[in-house]
């Protein structure tokens, strides 16, 4: 620790000596906010620039410790997404890592600009001590300057440290800091000159969970049947202060609040709306300490793994779910645009590996890929079910992912609709093959005679099973339009169209009575097969019972229409076809005893 602070004051006084082409911009202001509550650190700067120097400016340089901006994961600034880029500045000192923000305008001399900038950095704090019970807090030690790092003179500059809580152990106290609340506040400074340095040092409680993906795999795979299927698997470690000492189940049931301080039991994965067919699973199998719930605008899975998690633990898990097709893939000029996030679903989780993978349909062609940040990628291809020349698969490779990495990944490509047939064609070729298959088995004579008296009663009971079929199809379509009339009179609840209802009931009572009469007909059918003497009285018995139905319904209709037009209560109107109700219920249960039977015996 303190072999880096003389490394950077030694290339700090080197600068000094190299920043006189520096004088142009001067920081009139600059406010910052570190955010320790987490073990990412956020730090939010505040700049306002003015140009005192002869020429006109069109960026501003930032400069970071080489050893801090190694841990940096994001650096944006705002307002309207400024571009910010990796530069080498010469004549700067070498240990010293620069980034250019590209101004919105050219800043002309005597002009000012106000912009903000966000840098995020991970592993940036330090547990100190190193090990810990599982009763102990986790305490950490976080390092920075008090000063802003500025290749420019700055006026006025202040600094605010927030703490996830007032348990601070110590911090560096400076002429003008200040312990509050959870809050260390430094300055104001003012007038100091460019690469002005003044180390910190703060030393306190952090309970948060220091959860990393050392190894997050996604994969994204889209279906144009209607469904895209994410799956995540993960490798867990909890990064924060080692546990010393054994594991005791009995300590940590008694003291809860003591051992959560140094350990987590839960993550929460905020996963997109309208997601379904959700499963959290390990190697064992599925994981049942978990909870799911959700709305119109969001999903959120509580992940709890099978032990707590204490510092150096580590945990292996996969979660899965489905989305809509619709609410993330759209079509324009002929080509498909998936618009889908990229980073990891469960809040606070650092991920150092993160590889994505969107496996594009089966002759998808002509595809490439967006996201707003560095990353490296590639392509595959991936062999499924039923394909045939394999499925493209574009990778996207990116280390040290933050929250902030959580923007939407855009996939491009073209696809041919007729390629949908593709798998499809093949499924009917192969049940076609194999109904031609077994028709040709069962045309093959393998009886000894057809003459003999076994051989006529076997056609003759496959002319019954086959009278049989043909009753259960007419009373599925009775079934049917049963249900379409009693949906006539819901519609009529919710629209109160009465003329649509009587419609409804007018063709429900033709298609009724034209059923009837094929019954009647298979009836009369089966009274001539002498293999069908214990089957005729239950189809005759059923055939009265859905006429009985039929008349049922059509009262019951008429009195709901009547009452509507009439405009009765509905507790009236409940009263009205309470009888039929219950007599339909009756009727019906006895007919589908009936049909049970006669499936049976076919």
């Amino acid at each position: 620790m303190a072999i880096s602070r003389i490394v950077l004051l030694l290339f700090v006084g080197i600068a000094f000596l190299w920043t006189t082409t520096r004088a142009d911009l001067v920081i009139s202001k600059l406010d910052r906010k570190i955010d320790v509550t987490k073990q990412v650190v956020r730090v939010t700067s505040s700049f306002k620039v003015e140009n005192a120097g002869p020429s006109v400016e069109s960026k501003v340089l930032l400069a970071f410790p080489t050893h801090q901006a190694k841990n940096m994961a994001e650096l944006l600034a705002s307002p309207k997404n400024l571009r910010v880029d990796l530069v080498k500045p010469q004549g700067m000192p070498p240990d010293l890592t620069f980034y250019a923000v590209q101004l919105p305008k050219d800043l002309s001399v005597g002009e000012t600009l106000s912009f903000d900038v966000l840098a995020v950095f991970t592993n940036s704090l330090q547990p100190f001590p190193e090990q810990i019970t599982q009763t102990e807090a986790q305490l950490v030690v976080f390092q920075d300057s008090a000063y802003f790092l500025s290749p420019y003179a700055v006026k006025a500059q202040s600094l605010l440290i927030k703490l996830p809580n007032r348990n601070v152990e110590s911090f560096t106290k400076l002429e003008n800091s200040k312990l509050t609340d959870s809050e260390i506040r430094y300055g104001p400074f003012e007038n100091l000159p460019s690469f002005s340095y003044k180390p910190i040092v703060v030393h306190f409680e952090c309970k948060g969970p220091f959860a990393v993906a050392q190894q997050l795999h996604r994969e994204i795979e889209i279906s144009h049947w209607g469904n895209v299927q994410v799956t995540e698997h993960y490798k867990l470690v909890h990064a924060g202060a080692l546990n010393r000492g054994g594991f005791s189940r009995f300590d940590y049931q008694s003291r809860p609040y003591a051992s959560e301080s140094s350990s987590f039991r839960h993550l929460i994965a905020r996963l997109p709306p309208r997601a379904h067919s959700v499963y959290y699973r390990d190697e064992i199998g599925n994981i049942s300490t978990s909870h799911l719930w959700g709305n119109s605008r969001k999903t959120e899975l509580v992940i709890e793994p099978r032990y707590p998690m204490f510092g150096g633990w580590r945990t292996s898990f996969t979660i899965g779910y489905g989305l809509p097709l619709k609410d993330f893939l759209f079509q324009s000029e002929g080509r498909r645009l998936l618009n889908i996030s990229f980073g990891c679903p469960i809040e606070d989780v650092v991920v150092e590996d993160l590889t994505v993978k969107v496996v594009l349909p089966e002759g998808s062609y002509d595809f490439s890929s967006f996201v707003p940040f560095s990353a490296e990628k590639r392509q595959e291809v991936k062999q499924s079910h039923l394909d045939i020349e394999g499925r493209p698969v574009i990778v996207l490779k990116k280390s040290n992912v933050v929250p902030e990495h959580n923007r939407p990944l855009l996939v491009s490509y073209r696809f041919n609709n007729l390629s949908l047939l593709r798998e499809p064609l093949m499924l009917v070729s192969g049940f076609f093959l194999l109904f031609i298959t077994y028709v040709a088995l069962t045309r093959i004579d393998m009886s000894i005679s057809k003459s003999s008296a076994s051989y006529i009663a076997q056609l003759q009971w496959d002319e019954v099973q086959t009278t049989v079929q043909r009753v259960l199809g007419l009373m599925n379509r009775s079934l049917t339009a049963h249900a379409k009339l009693e949906h006539s009179l819901r519609d009529l609840s919710h629209t109160g169209d009465i003329q649509s209802c009587k419609a409804a009931r007018k063709v429900a009572d033709g298609v009724l009575k034209e059923l009837l009469k094929e019954l009647k007909l298979a009836s009369v059918s089966l009274q001539s097969s002498p293999q069908a003497a214990h089957i005729c009285p239950k189809v005759e018995e059923m055939i009265a019972k859905e006429r009985e139905i039929q008349e049922r319904l059509m009262l019951k209709h008429s009195a709901v229409v009547d009452s509507f037009e009439k405009k009765h209560s509905g507790r009236e109107i409940e009263s009205r076809v309470a009888v039929h109700e219950q007599k339909l219920a009756t009727l019906k249960h006895e007919v589908a005893k009936i049909l049970e039977f006669l499936d049976e015996v076919c």
